[in-house]
């Protein structure tokens, strides 16, 4: 499974402005299984998905490029990739 933490670059008013494309994008890769979980940080300085893990780190670095934050310049990601030594069997599929 992979952790993503967004870490916005730019002020919030920029941020909100792309919101909507934002989730639009997550809601197609929740909607498929990939993201498990996602949702801001709080305070709002950024946000994290919990990502299954369906592929290598390259291959959903590569993905994250389309995520409208990260096209126009809004935000940094750092992928985090962990083997879960312990899981809630509801999660299983997403290991």
């Amino acid at each position: 499974m992979f952790v993503v933490t967004i870490t916005y670059t730019q002020p919030i008013e920029a941020i909100e402005a792309k919101t909507a494309e934002h989730r639009e994008w997550l809601d197609q890769h929740v909607a498929s299984g990939l993201i498990v979980a996602a949702g801001p940080m709080v305070p709002r300085t950024g946000g994290i998905l919990i990502v299954a893990s369906r592929g290598t780190k390259e291959e959903l670095e590569t993905l994250l490029k389309a995520d409208p934050f990260q096209v126009h310049g809004l935000a940094e990601y750092e992928v985090a990739e962990f083997k879960a030594g312990k899981l809630n069997p509801a999660l299983a599929p997403f290991a």
